[in-house]
């Protein structure tokens, strides 16, 4: 962040980037920090009975004018200046209200994915002593999010909230199944083979509770020996589903392949792309994507924007390239997760991402100037800005990281965006 200077409003023109040392509310602009556009707009900072405001020199096109050339500026009439400051008010009275729109979107996507991670939890606990209960009551999890993912038009995929740290492998599967039917339905699949996707993506690392919780929550790189017991997981997860005689064939298959490669250098069986289904190739990507996001060390997660990256270069031979491709189209070049720089200079978190305006994230952006929990979420297209880099959440500042609150689990899940 470059040098901030203090200074006389008489001093501003039209380029300074200024930070107003008022709260939000008591002003008509969109947000406390911003770049200076028109002359109309340092003549309403005056009229607000502001003194002097921050001028970072860092982010701005031009320096504050000395006090010779500060005398020699035009102001616009009075009529212009109440007309712009009511027009003013009446935009920052709709981004509000378009604000709260989209909490309440993310509020209810929210309270669907809390749900599903709930139904979850319970299904799995259950598979041991009731493996018939559970297998029912995961297809019936399943159908619902299919139901919902088939009857909503103008999808929004959304970054939900890791408040519970300890339920990774439930997050993982709900992550990797939600991704996967949303992959499948952009593929055009059948409702039915969605379905099967969802299912077995549910249950492909039920394997892992059959392994030593210490191999599990190792942070070490695993010996020769461990990593061969853990490349049985697929196969304890199978032995486990037999439990419920009618878990089907197409999920149970995607169970035990998960971790195949197209070119048999995958475990545990070292398939080739011939022997896998269209289904477990599809769940095998997605599945390798939020690995790299969380990985057993965590100390090797990547971003989803360097995750994507990663699968893009790296994963020709092993990943099916139409499923990859898709899934790189579907999250966007910034994914839900990913922490941005904007055109205005201001650092944002994207939230959600409309599968049908992909460069178009939505953004939660830091204002020191508005409380966090009233931080506001804009709409990049509706404020004509752009997205200039991709940056990791540890090289923010401090101040701005606890702002922003970037996600350690990435977990998304689906809305339906309102049209009005």
């Amino acid at each position: 962040m470059g040098k901030s200077l203090f200074v006389s409003v008489q001093q501003l023109q039209v380029g300074n980037y200024v930070r107003l040392p008022v709260s939000w509310k008591d002003h008509p602009f969109l947000f406390s920090s911003f770049k200076l556009k028109q002359q109309a707009q340092i003549e309403l900072i005056k009229k607000l009975g502001i003194d002097a405001v921050y001028v970072d020199l860092g982010r701005s096109d031009t320096e504050p004018l000395n006090d010779q050339q500060a005398s020699d500026v035009q102001e616009n009439s009075a009529e212009d200046l109440e007309q712009l400051h009511g027009q003013m008010e009446q935009y920052k009275k709709e981004r509000i209200e378009v604000l709260q729109r989209m909490r309440r979107e993310l509020q209810k996507t929210e309270e669907h994915f809390s749900r599903s991670l709930a139904r979850m939890r319970n299904l799995i606990g259950k598979l041991r002593n009731r493996p018939l209960n559970a297998v029912h009551e995961a297809k019936e999890l399943v159908a619902d999010i299919t139901q919902e993912l088939l009857a909503s038009d103008n999808l929004v995929l959304h970054l939900m909230s890791d408040q519970d740290k300890s339920d990774g492998i439930y997050f993982h599967s709900l992550n990797v199944a939600v991704l996967s039917m949303l992959i499948a339905k952009e593929l055009g699949w059948e409702r039915a083979d969605i379905e099967a996707v969802g299912l077995g993506a549910l249950f492909h690392d039920i394997g892992k509770l059959k392994l030593p919780s210490q191999l599990m929550r190792k942070q070490e790189p695993l010996t020769t020996p461990e990593q061969n017991l853990y490349n049985q997981h697929p196969i304890l997860g199978n032995d486990l589903l037999k439990l419920a005689e009618d878990f089907p064939t197409a999920s149970a298959e995607i169970v035990t392949n998960h971790h195949e490669h197209l070119d048999g250098s995958g475990t545990p069986k070292g398939l080739t792309a011939e022997q896998l289904s269209n289904p477990t190739q599809l769940v095998a990507a997605v599945n390798f994507y939020d690995a790299l996001c969380h990985p057993s060390q965590q100390q090797q997660a990547r971003t989803p924007y360097a995750a994507l990256g990663y699968l893009y270069k790296h994963s020709k031979g092993k990943y099916n390239q139409e499923y990859i491709g898709k899934m790189i189209k579907m999250l966007g070049i910034y994914p839900p997760g990913s922490v941005v720089e904007l055109s205005s200079g201001q650092f944002g978190l994207v939230m959600s991402v409309n599968l049908d305006k992909l460069l178009l994230p939505r953004i939660l952006v830091y204002d020191p100037m508005v409380p966090k929990d009233q931080a506001p979420i804009i709409d990049l297209e509706a404020e004509g800005l752009s997205i200039v880099r991709c940056l990791p959440p540890a090289a923010l500042a401090e101040n701005i990281y606890k702002y922003l609150n970037p996600r350690e689990r990435i977990s998304y899940y689906f809305g339906s965006e309102s049209k009005n």
